[in-house]
């Protein structure tokens, strides 16, 4: 039997936000690629230009949603997974820059 003085089991806590440093390195890294390709003349980046711009909105709409004090644990979870993989394809396709001639 739990004492009151027990923490709640985790999976009755809230999922931890995304620390404020890592969501600014994100939207860094986001915004450094859709400038950096969409600079880019290589007839190559044109389309990754296009993909690239609503990649700052997307971060956005998860950030949103997962501070959102209505959605549940699995939504927030999933939201800040979401965030997290869109930081990382952003740094993932600075490096492959110079693949398109940038």
């Amino acid at each position: 039997m739990r004492s009151r003085q027990q923490a709640a089991p985790a999976a009755e806590l809230p999922p931890a936000p995304i620390p404020d440093a890592e969501v600014a390195r994100g939207r860094d890294a986001c915004a450094a690629y859709v400038a950096q390709v969409c600079a880019c003349t290589a007839a190559a980046a044109a389309e990754p230009c296009k993909l690239a711009k609503p990649l700052p909105e997307a971060i956005q709409v998860g950030l949103d949603v997962a501070t959102r004090s209505e959605v549940d644990r699995m939504t927030v979870v999933q939201a800040n997974d979401s965030v997290r993989k869109t930081f990382k394809q952003c740094i993932e396709l600075v490096a492959k820059l110079p693949q398109l001639g940038c």
